[in-house]
């Protein structure tokens, strides 16, 4: 199955390391997101696997080989600064880029018409671009990037300014791509839609990938949280050496079993609650991908480096 690869990519610019030895995997047909602070390197990374910048060391593959030009023209890619002529019209515009992709005019012209109405901007076809909204030019900023239906979509945060409408279209737009096949790799600082919408996630922390897998992988961790409804914890938690309490509120208590996950433990977290009254909900608490991204991106870290960069 082909498969966007990365691997090691090293980008320095002087003294400032903007990515560290970073690999990561986006296969046919699968959604990953790509998080990060500012400066943290999404964009560079993103920028050398479109050639617009080249690494120091690593590689970009395609399909097992190394993506060359003619990979990048099958390539649909969504800066995150706007890059589209502002005096010009929607349909120009885009019949423009699909010609330089190589369609035919007739073809172009399909292909614009298409993605103008399956992404709600069909009437707004003749309407300069600064005459648009932000979100609307952000949905011509997509149908930019898909109007020579490319093999590979690399979108740098393609939902910023858009309404929960736009949200939902675009987010059924990627959708849709990735079923055809086609992987899709976007950033994005929307951590709830990236938890909703992604196959995978990589975090990445002062250029180098930090955390990276499925959301319900990265968010097993060794110590495990059980919501207890029922009677205090303070009445019995004690016959369960390996728990502490977290937080307490009413008849509800959560709880934190530590070390490697056993099942013996947390039976014998319920029993201890059960012998000492009724438990109407034991349930275990997973972190989402907000929580788990604070704790991955505030943890301190030695870095010798400056850690700031416009990337």
């Amino acid at each position: 199955m082909s498969a966007l690869v990365m691997e090691s990519l090293n980008k320095s610019y002087g003294d400032l390391r903007a990515l560290r030895d970073l690999s990561m995997e986006v296969r046919a047909g699968e959604i990953v997101g790509f998080v990060g602070s500012n400066g943290a390197g999404k964009s560079t990374a993103m920028r050398i696997v479109l050639g617009v910048l080249g690494a120091d060391s690593g590689e970009v593959r395609w399909d097992g080989k190394p993506v060359d030009l003619a990979v990048r023209r099958r390539i649909g890619y969504m800066p995150e600064e706007r890059g589209l002529y502002p005096r010009m019209k929607v349909s120009d515009q885009l019949v423009y880029l699909a010609r330089l992709h190589g369609l035919s005019t007739a073809s172009a012209k399909a292909a614009m018409e298409q993605w103008t109405e399956v992404l709600g901007i069909a009437e707004r076809r003749g309407d300069e671009i600064l005459k648009l909204s932000l979100g609307n030019q952000q949905r011509v900023q997509l149908a930019a990037a898909l109007v020579h239906s490319p093999d590979i979509l690399v979108l740098d945060e393609p939902f910023s300014g858009l309404d929960p409408v736009a949200v939902d279209v675009m987010s059924g737009v990627l959708r849709d791509q990735a079923a055809a096949g086609v992987p899709v790799l976007f950033s994005s600082h929307q951590l709830e839609l990236v938890e909703a919408l992604c196959d995978r996630v990589g975090i990445i922390k002062t250029g180098s990938l930090v955390a990276f897998g499925g959301i319900e992988e990265l968010r097993r961790t060794d110590d495990r949280r059980w919501l207890v409804d029922g009677p205090p914890a303070g009445s019995w938690l004690s016959a369960v050496p390996s728990a502490r309490l977290v937080s307490h509120e009413g008849s509800r208590s959560v709880v934190e079993v530590r070390g490697q996950a056993d099942d013996g433990v947390d039976q014998e977290l319920l029993r201890a609650a059960l012998a000492a009254g009724a438990v109407h909900e034991f349930s275990l608490l997973r972190p989402s991908l907000t929580e788990l991204y604070r704790h991955v991106v505030s943890t301190d870290s030695v870095v010798t480096e400056r850690e700031t960069v416009s990337a």
